[in-house]
């Protein structure tokens, strides 16, 4: 379940810190009753910019495939051999 916290709390930055490590995923501020940020710990963070990347990957091979723009996975080792001499 999400965390929620109002503006003002932000002022233990301590507290908030130690929040942000436990929590497994982004605490929400809000501002008079309204969504204003997120916030997360670097390692969170990290984490879904990474998770971000592969889906985006993922995204991209798979338009790939569909443009039909995919080679043989023999022939194409076969050239890179003979390119690199190995």
């Amino acid at each position: 379940m999400p965390q929620i916290i109002p503006i003002k709390d932000l002022k233990n930055t301590s507290e908030i810190s130690e929040m942000c490590h436990k929590a497994e995923e982004p605490i929400y501020i809000t501002k008079n009753g309204y969504g204003d940020m997120v916030i997360m710990s670097m390692e969170n963070y990290e984490n879904t910019i990474q998770r971000l990347n592969v889906y985006r990957e993922l995204e991209i091979s798979e338009q790939q495939i569909s443009e039909g723009r995919t080679k043989d996975a023999r022939s194409s080792l076969s050239s890179m051999r003979a390119k690199y001499g190995l």
